[in-house]
């Protein structure tokens, strides 16, 4: 790699690497710094560079304290290297790249100058109160992460582009000013609820929108309280301008959109966060309400910097929104994305789940947000896989009429949905049901698009396989839903429903299996032939149904469960000896859509039994 400019095919992927490792430390730096001020964990730790007494206090009845600071001091300790090291390889590789190297030197200096702030409110040196310098504290960790986040998705951009040409931030058309007009707010609105949080400002105002009814405020601290809510109202009114512009002007614009999109999603579940904070905060909702605005705040400065390198012109972003002029069945195409066919089974699963682990009806609150929190944890990630296997989709007959490859909604408008329902779905779940289940479906979310769409899909014969863990989620996130919990039973769920995917889909890839063999998908009768993948329905079919008989044994189900798990296995086990026994697609499709009633019927049936 030379000293002169970025080389052929963008920036080395061990660089990019680095500095997201780095943006990522110092993401959760920020966390748990704002964690430390509000729990007054700051010398927690007794010893500033010694973790010995921090250990030994550990069981102390101040551990959580303890934890706390000393989680914050290992962040700051892994942080400072990672901002060092991608600033020191950015002097050596891309010096003569200003917007990749300068950033970095940025984050490195205001990196420093952090640290040393942060030592002297720990030791207690400073001349005056320390809740004083809480918003010069947090300026400094965002001027931290903020240029970090630039170098990083220039490298992206460059990367993409294979190009030799130094990186240009261009800001010429009127999106492109409301997008940073809309950071600079927000960037304020942070600056503005440090500062009411740090110094106690809002029991000053305990009334809305003024103190006093509709009297003007009568101390600083007041006023203070005041001017953030005006600043959120402000916010709040610039990231709807920029979402509604971004989805009618930059359509095409794949990182923008999202980034837009994912932004004002961030902003408004913050904002949900805070309200739900009013009765007290357990640390993780603390920790999850600073992650939040803290990653609103990144979405706005990676959506400013991917504007800056896009440099369209107003003329181009017309012609984006004069593309959509007329355009009908929208709400269709984006229902579509969301595959309802699979996700409505899901749903089934995660409501026998409530009725199972509870032994009861639950109450129609919780069931309204538990479904519709999963279906949109569910919907979102069909979008983003839809998003992923644009290109295979292209490719196979069952597939090539999805609105994303049959050209009705671009990549980046497909791609933006399904972040922003995922997102979306996760804080919903936090603030309605309860904490676990947000982090079941939020673990679901990631199994399936991370592992599963990414990793496995294209490169083993067992994609199914492992990849059935995902469906198997939903019935523990209901479970966990209702009773707060999950204990033994509830794993047979799991089980059940991974068990019961690859005899479901080995089936329909051998109706379709031409299909995946033109998208270059290793599925079981792809790779293996169509013997090998009946045989295996078969098998698996025969363990799936001697787990749902051995379920009563570990206290899910008795008799009424027993005696409809044998009718249907028996059921199933036919279909799949005629899967097994006979050739041909009709048997294999009947196999398919037997096995989805039969998921639901065994499900309805545990839910009888534990009603009875």
């Amino acid at each position: 790699m030379s000293n002169q400019m970025t080389a052929p095919g963008g920036v080395p992927a061990w660089l990019r690497a680095l500095v997201l490792a780095a943006a990522l430390t110092l993401f959760v730096l920020i966390i748990t710094g704002g964690i430390v001020r509000v729990t007054e964990a700051g010398g927690a730790c007794p010893d500033l560079f010694s973790l010995g007494p921090c250990l030994a206090m550990w069981d102390a009845p101040a551990g959580q304290q303890t934890v706390i600071d000393l989680i914050h001091r290992l962040t700051t300790i892994l942080a400072a290297p990672l901002v060092a090291g991608s600033a020191w390889l950015a002097w050596r590789h891309f010096r003569s790249e200003p917007w990749i190297a300068r950033p970095l030197y940025l984050g490195l200096a205001m990196m420093v100058v952090q640290i040393l702030l942060g030592a002297a409110i720990a030791l207690g040196v400073l001349p005056f109160d320390p809740q004083s310098v809480t918003a010069l504290h947090l300026l400094l960790s965002l001027l931290t992460l903020a240029p970090v986040l630039v170098s990083l998705v220039v490298m992206f951009y460059l990367e993409r582009a294979g190009t030799v040409q130094p990186a240009r931030l261009v800001y010429r058309s009127p999106f492109a000013r409301l997008s940073l007009l809309t950071l600079l707010a927000f960037s304020v609105l942070l600056l503005t609820g440090a500062l009411v949080s740090g110094g106690q400002a809002s029991t000053a105002c305990p009334s809305w929108p003024l103190c006093d009814g509709l009297s003007l405020p009568q101390t600083p601290a007041a006023w203070l309280n005041v001017i953030h809510r005006l600043v959120v109202a402000v916010s709040g009114g610039l990231l709807v301008a920029l979402f509604l512009q971004a989805w009618r002007t930059q359509r095409t614009q794949t990182p923008i959109l999202v980034a837009t999109t994912a932004a004002v999603v961030l902003f408004i579940s913050q904002g949900l966060l805070g309200a739900r904070l009013v009765n007290g905060f357990p640390v993780y909702m603390l920790a999850l309400h600073q992650a939040t605005a803290v990653a609103a705040l990144a979405a706005l400065v990676v959506q400013v910097t991917a504007v800056g390198m896009a440099a369209r012109s107003t003329e181009e972003e017309m012609a984006d929104a004069a593309s959509i002029a007329g355009r009908k069945g929208l709400w269709k195409d984006l229902l579509a994305l969301t595959k309802p066919v699979v996700v409505l089974l899901l749903l089934v699963t995660t409501y026998a789940g409530m009725v199972i682990g509870a032994q009861a009806w639950p109450s129609l609150s919780l069931t309204f947000w538990t479904l519709l929190g999963g279906f949109m944890a569910a919907g979102g990630s069909g979008a983003i896989n839809q998003y992923i296997d644009r290109l295979d989709d292209v490719k196979m007959q069952r597939t090539q009429k999805r609105p994303i490859p049959a050209g009705r909604l671009t990549p980046g408008e497909g791609l933006a949905f399904g972040v922003g329902i995922a997102l979306a779905s996760f804080y919903l779940m936090v603030a309605f049901v309860n904490f676990l289940a947000a982090l079941l479906s939020l673990a679901g979310i990631l199994y399936y698009v991370l592992l599963y769409s990414i990793i496995l899909k294209k490169t083993t014969v067992q994609n199914i396989v492992i990849g059935g863990g995902a469906g198997a989620i939903p019935p523990l996130v209901g479970w966990a839903a209702a009773t707060g919990s999950l204990d033994i039973p509830s794993l047979f769920l799991f089980a059940l429903v991974f068990m019961w995917t690859p005899p479901h889909f080995w089936a329909l890839a051998i109706v379709r299996r031409k299909d995946y063999a033109r998208a270059g998908v290793p599925m079981l009768p792809v790779v293996r032939g169509e013997a090998e993948t009946r045989r295996q329905i078969f098998i698996y079919t025969i363990e799936l149904v001697a787990l749902t008989l051995l379920m009563p044994l570990f206290g899910l189900g008795g008799g009424i469960y027993l005696i409809g798990a044998l009718l249907l296995g028996l059921w199933l086990l036919h279909a799949a000896w005629m899967v097994w026994k006979q050739e041909g697609n009709k048997v294999a499709w009947k196999m398919y859509r037997y096995s989805s009633m039969y998921l639901a019927f065994i499900f309805v049936v545990l839910m009888i039994d534990r009603l009875l």
